[in-house]
C-alpha cells in the first residue's frame, strides 16, 4: 500500500521524469549581425506515460523547440538530460540510440514517406537501419504494426498515396512505434484532419500510451485540443514560455494575460448569448529586436512601464503552476 503522502501527490510527481529541458536557446543567424531569437531560455519537464502540451500562435517557437531537441538543428544554449544525459551534446552511436527511443509524428505524414515504397517496407524502414529485422519478419511486423493502429492487415502491400489522410497519420504513427520509443513528438499531427478523423487519432494515441506508457510532446496550435490531451501545458509566446502547468486544465486555471487571450480567440459552438470570438489586438513585437521587457507588453491590457521595461521570470504561483507575468510578483 502506498503511502499517504505519495497517494495524494499530483499524478506527475508520482511519474518518472523522462525528460529535463534546462535553458534551451535557440537563435539564428540573420544579416547584418543580428540573430533571431527563436526559443529563448526554456526550461520544461516531461514525465512517463504523460503529455506534455506545447501551445501557442504560428512562430512562437514550439516546432522549432522541438526540432532543437531532436538534433535537427544544434541548440545556441541549454540542455536536454533524457536517460542521464544531454541529448543536445550526444554524438556517434549514443546519438543514434537517442534517435531510436525519440521519435516523431509529422503534421503532414505523405512527406515523410517514399512514395515508391510500399506500406510494409515504410514501417520496418527503421527497424532494418538498426539491424533489428529479418528479411523473413519483415510482413509479420508490418502485420502486426497495422495491428496496433487499427488498420487491416492487407495494407501492408498498398502504397501511401492509396490511403485517406487519417488512415496516412495512423501509418506515420505505427512507424514510430516500430522502434519501441521512450518519447514521440507530435508535431501538429492532427491539425490537417477533418474533425471526426481527428478525434479517432487522438483515441488512439491515447490507448498507446496507456499500453506502452509513452510520453508524448504534443505540438498544437488548438487550445482545446490540448487541454482534452494533454497532462501537462506549456504555453510560448515569441520564444518564451510564459505559462507552464504541470497538472489540471488550462482552460480551468490559466492565469497569463496570453494564455487568457487566447481561451477568448478560441471559436466554440456553444457560445451564450452576445459572447464572441476577442482577436488578440495589438503589434507582435520582432524576434530580430526583442524587447528589454514582458514581451507581450505591446498587446497586454494590464501593461505597466514595469512591464515594458523589465521581463517577468517565470515563477510558481501555485504548486505546480509557473507564470512569467508582473500581475504575480
Amino acid at each position: 500500500m502506498p503511502n499517504q503522502d505519495s497517494a495524494t501527490k499530483p499524478a506527475y510527481e508520482r511519474n518518472k521524469l523522462i525528460l529535463e529541458i534546462n535553458h534551451l536557446t535557440k537563435k539564428f543567424p540573420v544579416d547584418g549581425g543580428k540573430f533571431l531569437t527563436a526559443c529563448n531560455d526554456i526550461t520544461l519537464r516531461a514525465y512517463e506515460g504523460r503529455t506534455l502540451g506545447i501551445i501557442g500562435e504560428s512562430g512562437c517557437g514550439k516546432s522549432t523547440l522541438v526540432r532543437t531537441l531532436l538534433r535537427i538543428q544544434p541548440a545556441t544554449d541549454g540542455e536536454a538530460l533524457f536517460e542521464g544525459h544531454d541529448i543536445l551534446k550526444s554524438k556517434g552511436e549514443e546519438l543514434r540510440q537517442d534517435r531510436k527511443l525519440i521519435q516523431m509524428v509529422f503534421q503532414d505524414p505523405t512527406a515523410a514517406f517514399n512514395p515508391k515504397m510500399l506500406v510494409k517496407d515504410i514501417l520496418t524502414e527503421p527497424l532494418k537501419n538498426y539491424g533489428l529485422i529479418k528479411k523473413s519478419e519483415v510482413d509479420a511486423k508490418a502485420v502486426e504494426l497495422l495491428e496496433m493502429v487499427e488498420l487491416p492487415a492487407s495494407f501492408k502491400d498498398r502504397y501511401p498515396h492509396s490511403m485517406s489522410g487519417g488512415q496516412r497519420q495512423r501509418l506515420g504513427i505505427a512507424r514510430a512505434l516500430a522502434l519501441e520509443p521512450k518519447i514521440i513528438v507530435c508535431d501538429e499531427a492532427t491539425s490537417a484532419l477533418d474533425v471526426s478523423v481527428q478525434e479517432k487519432v487522438c483515441e488512439l494515441l491515447c490507448r498507446l500510451q496507456k499500453e506502452k506508457n509513452i510520453t508524448y510532446l504534443f505540438i498544437a496550435h488548438d487550445l482545446g485540443l490540448v487541454d482534452l490531451m494533454c497532462h501537462q501545458v506549456a504555453v510560448m509566446y515569441l520564444g518564451n514560455v510564459v505559462e507552464w502547468l504541470e497538472y489540471g486544465r488550462i482552460a480551468e486555471s490559466c492565469k497569463h494575460p496570453y494564455t487568457r487571450a487566447l481561451m477568448k480567440a478560441v471559436f466554440k459552438v456553444d457560445f451564450r448569448p452576445g459572447e464572441k470570438i476577442e482577436p488578440i489586438e495589438g503589434e507582435i513585437p520582432s524576434p530580430l529586436d526583442l524587447p528589454p521587457g514582458c514581451p507581450f507588453a505591446s498587446r497586454c491590457e494590464h501593461c505597466t512601464d514595469n512591464c515594458l521595461n523589465n521581463k517577468p521570470k517565470l515563477k510558481e504561483i501555485e504548486h505546480g503552476h509557473w507564470v512569467a507575468c508582473h500581475l504575480y510578483d
